[in-house]
């Protein structure tokens, strides 16, 4: 069923990675039993441009998730009282930029972002005055919700989510268009055969407790899509796990404490994996790495991309550098060897394969 709806989404939208492709696949899943989770993880569509396909993603989720909850032009009210305990509604928002994307927008919907937040958890009701009485009415908030808009939404928000970072299709790749009359019957009978797979395992769902590859919040948000890969079986829970480690740690190279310093050691990691992870390599083999990711912003840091001065003074004293058999080009040994605090090392699989070094 997960391989079926993988493909589908695979059909219309060309995803950043594997990774985010095997996670939105699992969000969609997770939809179909909300009353099973204690955290409502929130899918976060974003890209640095129009067209990189966060609204086609979103045409896809919106017939594949569970009771969908479409928010344009919906007051916060309106869709408080949409929200049910037994039911919750999975909501759906485009461009969430323009509602978050400058201060004056962001204030008039603090109520939609307090809700936003609110409904990461159960039992985080909104208080209301209601009725010709005006009493005040609690108003449940928990319902998953996936958002998509040009650059981050706010911390708070980015900060429960499982986060899609969209890019614009490279030349030679290709999807399907989307009819909405061709294509959505497909569609709404394989979210019907998720509904039928997942309804009955309400019960245990509900008491599982995997085994997370990150902690804290991370973990209560990747938590339901790994119970859904361990109910799937087969390869899909070591596929969630990966996901979950693998992007958790590529964000955290877009904190406002690590900054591009965390990145870099993400990225000089993944440039070691590429190549087998020797025990060096060359500061021009490392730089021709970082400067190829196109995924990276290290070709346009500065006129020429990252330099060795730049490379330097971007990661500080987490890594060592050599001159092995002194030799004139600086090296840099291996992260796996050198680093200066293991928990700045996140694994991240490599996204530039046909890249060796050519020490």
């Amino acid at each position: 069923m997960l391989n079926e709806l993988r493909a589908q989404i695979a059909k219309f939208v060309i995803l950043p990675s594997p990774e985010a492709l095997n996670a939105v696949t699992l969000w969609v899943a997770a939809t179909h039993l909300q009353p099973a989770w204690q955290h409502a993880p929130r899918l976060a569509v974003v890209g640095p441009a129009k067209r990189c396909g966060k609204s086609r993603l979103l045409d896809v989720l919106t017939e594949t998730v569970h009771n969908r909850l479409i928010t344009v032009n919906a007051s916060p009210a309106a869709i408080f009282r949409s929200i049910t305990d037994e039911d919750p509604p999975t909501l759906l928002v485009d461009e969430a930029d323009t509602l978050f994307g400058t201060v004056k927008a962001a204030e008039k919907n603090e109520d939609l972002r307090g809700l936003l937040n609110a409904g990461h958890q159960r039992n985080r009701p909104t208080l209301r005055v209601s009725g010709p009485e005006h009493k005040p009415q609690a108003f449940p908030t928990f319902a998953m919700a996936a958002l998509a808009g040009i650059g981050d939404l706010p911390d708070t928000i980015m900060d429960r989510s499982v986060v899609i970072r969209m890019r614009r299709r490279a030349p030679g790749e290709r999807v399907a268009a989307f009819r909405t009359s061709r294509d959505t019957p497909d569609l709404h009978a394989l979210r019907d055969h998720l509904t039928a797979w997942l309804a009955p395992q309400l019960g245990r769902a509900m008491e599982m407790e995997p085994a997370m590859p990150v902690e804290d919040r991370a973990a209560d948000t990747w938590e339901p899509l790994v119970i859904v890969a361990d109910l799937a079986g087969g390869t899909w829970p070591a596929l969630s796990r990966t996901a979950c480690r693998a992007m958790t740690d590529y964000e955290a190279g877009h904190d406002e404490e690590g900054g591009l310093r965390t990145r870099i050691l993400v990225d000089i990691r993944r440039a070691f994996t590429a190549v087998g992870d020797p025990a060096a390599l060359r500061t021009s083999s490392l730089l021709e790495y970082l400067n190829g990711d196109k995924e990276a912003p290290w070709a346009e840091y500065g006129a020429n991309g990252l330099t060795p001065r730049g490379l330097q003074s971007s990661r500080h004293h987490d890594f060592s550098r050599t001159c092995p058999d002194q030799a004139c080009n600086e090296w840099y040994e291996s992260p796996h060897l050198t680093a200066a605090d293991p928990r700045a090392l996140p694994t991240r699989p490599p996204t530039n394969p046909t890249w060796s070094d050519p020490a």
